[in-house]
């Protein structure tokens, strides 16, 4: 061996006598919880779900006024405004003049038809914009989340309030079902899983709620407007069809489209269409914000209302499975929809992963 070898195993020796030797790794014993503490933990995690079910509440009432302004002032800066143009309205009087030819006979073709075409106008230019900030699905989830998060807080202080080490709080909640939708059993979670998820939405039973709650009819919150939007179009095709009446349908469709090629109809109509749009509009304005808000106010209130499918159906969910659950009565409590729980303290060791 040569005599740079020799300095390096000396140096790799040294270096091992140096290294101090590992202390054992101890698990601390778990801490003895008595069944009138832990009874006692129970109620105070019930109580600690009904104040953040309030607190949601709160948040989520206030989210849907801001939401439902937003729809109002776009509705007054984008919407209303458009319907109104002369141009809209001769583009309007063009399509009807359209469905009229070719609704073989049915009746009020051309105001469903109109309907749907001022709807997808109003998505365009009122729901959409405003759903790049806040709409009810978005509310729905942050409403869930929130308290989740107050719940999560409240926990820390019930542990140290009673001196149960939250590995063994932990232990307990695993077994208090939170989300009970299986089987499969993804779509069941407890309320730990819930606690330690974020966000909450990768959690699969968490989609599954969210899912329910969108079949039971609370999705966007919105789906009425096309309700909304009938006695706009039917008062609207009403009047054009009046205005064509003398001159039938088919002359009408002639001369609007002569005019986009090259103004086959001349200034001086054009001048008395503009006339009697200008004197209508104030009605029609009038029946658009009455209508549209009439109907928001009607989904307004069921998405605030609605246990259901409203947007703290997510929360009220999680709070009814979790307090149900944790219900102190005589016998020993059943979870709802997920069997018998079992209500021993689990030791500190216990652990479980999160999906």
């Amino acid at each position: 061996m040569d005599l740079r070898s020799l300095i390096v195993v000396v140096l790799l020796v040294l270096a091992g006598c140096a290294t101090p030797e590992r202390a054992p790794v101890q698990q601390a014993a778990p801490v003895f919880v008595s069944p009138d503490t832990w009874q006692q933990v129970d109620r105070e995690i019930v109580d600690a779900s009904k104040s953040a079910t309030e607190q949601t509440k709160i948040y989520a009432h206030g989210a849907m006024d801001y939401w439902r302004t937003r729809v109002y002032q776009l509705t007054e800066e984008n919407f209303i405004p458009w319907f109104s143009s002369y141009w809209t309205q001769e583009w309007i009087s063009m399509k009807v003049s359209w469905y009229t030819l070719s609704s073989e006979g049915e009746q009020d073709a051309s105001a469903k038809r109109l309907a749907a075409y001022l709807l997808e106008a109003y998505q365009e230019k009122v729901l959409a914009p405003v759903a790049l900030e806040i709409d009810p699905d978005a509310i729905l989830g942050n409403a869930s989340a929130f308290y989740v998060d107050i719940l999560k807080e409240e926990l820390q202080k019930i542990s140290k309030r009673h001196g149960v080490p939250m590995a063994q709080l932990n232990g307990r909640i695993q077994k208090v079902p939170a989300i009970a939708l299986g089987p499969p059993a993804a779509r069941n979670a407890s309320l730990y899983q819930v606690m330690r998820t974020e966000p909450l939405n990768t959690l699969p039973a968490y989609a599954a709620l969210i899912d329910k709650i969108h079949k039971a009819g609370g999705s966007k919150g919105v789906d009425s407007t096309d309700t909304a939007m009938a006695p706009v179009a039917k008062r609207a095709s009403q009047q054009i069809e009046a205005e064509m009446a003398p001159r039938g349908a088919a002359s009408a469709v002639a001369a609007a489209a002569g005019k986009l090629a090259g103004g086959l109809i001349t200034v001086g109509v054009a001048g008395i269409r503009a006339i009697i749009r200008a004197n209508d509009r104030p009605d029609s304005e009038a029946l658009i914000r009455s209508s549209l808000g009439n109907t928001f106010d009607k989904a307004w209130t069921k998405l605030v209302q609605n246990p259901t499918s409203g947007v703290m159906a997510g929360t009220l969910y999680m709070a009814g499975q979790i307090e149900g659950n944790l219900a102190v009565t005589d016998q020993p409590p059943v979870g709802l929809s997920a069997g018998a729980v079992d209500w021993s303290p689990v030791p500190s060791t216990t652990q479980q992963n999160t999906p």
